[in-house]
């Protein structure tokens, strides 16, 4: 029987990343399942409640993921009940349930990690659960899984630095943020804008002055044209009601589309805390964003031609069969039992 791989998705960006590994893992049995957990009280606040819907264990998180799986043919098997697995992917290490620790498990980076706050302090000096702060700025350190896949030398560092066995930690790119380049190619209609990608803070318990940011932004545009994306997560019509009220009169204001496209056509990008600022450094944007730009520029993943999702496939093929083999260019690379495996990638 072939071996089984379960894949926990989260966002549509997580969501895609993980159908991108499955799809150079084809001679195994590959699964997929929403982020859930086994704790009584978070299942009933699910069920019973609204108070995580802006979370990817439910909501509009998980309607849009079921539905991209679903559309694009995938094997559902939520919370895991179907089968015993060999190996999970996770695309959080935040909350993992214990049964799901008897199998291999793989980390891969999403993204941007959330500001590291007095709160996620605390937490690690406390040795509290790494969710506690209720955001990702602990994502990646809890040192649970065997691997962990890693966007730039810079957040390998900082996940090691917050917790998690550096020998672990492999730098293999990050699906979605590998080959930023190719974004230039698109038929978007829109050119020569300053782009404003909003974050969902407010709805993730953060506090925000919107009003401020989009007064800020617009000294910032200085008369040029405007174009709002909003975040997926968003209360779209309290958004877009304030960015009519406190924004030049005809900015443009998206709530869905390619924003990696928006990004590509605009002349300058306005964020808050968004993983899409990587985006824009890549593609030689002027950026601003509530983190420093020079430490983005350390963080920034690891362009690699789209290779990502092949390097962390080959991770998860070697957690599965120890005389794996594969080449990489024209280097042939044996893992050994220390993982020593940024070599060979």
């Amino acid at each position: 029987m072939r071996k089984k791989i379960l894949f926990i998705a989260g966002s549509i960006n997580q969501t895609s990343q993980m159908h991108q590994i499955s799809q150079h893992l084809s001679e195994y049995d590959c699964w997929f399942s929403q982020l859930f957990s086994d704790l009584k009280l978070i299942n009933w606040l699910i069920d019973n409640t609204s108070i995580l819907n802006n979370t990817i264990l439910s909501g509009q998180f998980k309607k849009n993921s079921d539905k991209y799986l679903i559309d694009n043919g995938l094997k559902i098997d939520y919370k895991a009940q179907k089968h015993q697995y060999d190996l999970v992917v996770y695309c959080t290490d935040l909350h993992i349930p214990k049964r799901m620790r008897k199998a291999k498990l793989v980390w891969v980076q999403e993204g941007m990690t959330d500001k590291y706050t007095i709160i996620s302090a605390i937490t690690k000096a406390l040795s509290l659960p790494t969710v506690f702060p209720l955001n990702t700025s602990l994502n990646g350190t809890s040192n649970i899984c065997d691997i962990y896949c890693a966007g730039s030398e810079g957040y390998k560092d900082q996940f090691s630095k917050l917790g998690t066995n550096e020998d672990k930690i492999v730098v293999t790119g990050i699906p979605n943020y590998d080959n930023i380049r190719q974004y230039f190619d698109n038929d978007f209609p829109h050119r020569n804008y300053v782009m404003v990608a909003t974050t969902d803070m407010r709805e993730t318990f953060r506090i925000e002055n919107r009003k401020a940011f989009i007064k800020k932004a617009s000294k910032i545009a200085d008369g040029r044209k405007m174009l709002f994306k909003l975040h997926p997560n968003e209360d779209f019509d309290r958004a877009e009601a304030e960015i009519r009220k406190y924004a030049p009169k005809d900015s443009l204001v998206y709530r869905t589309g390619n924003t990696n496209h928006m990004i590509a056509n605009c002349t300058e990008l306005i964020t808050q805390y968004s993983t899409v600022v990587y985006i824009g450094l890549a593609l030689g944007k002027k950026v601003h964003s509530y983190f420093n730009i020079d430490k983005l520029k350390q963080m920034a993943p690891i362009q690699n031609g789209g290779q990502s999702a092949l390097n962390i496939a080959n991770i998860c093929r070697r957690l599965l069969d120890p005389e794996f083999e594969f080449e990489n260019q024209s280097e042939t690379c044996i893992y050994q039992d220390n993982f020593e495996l940024a070599n060979c990638l």
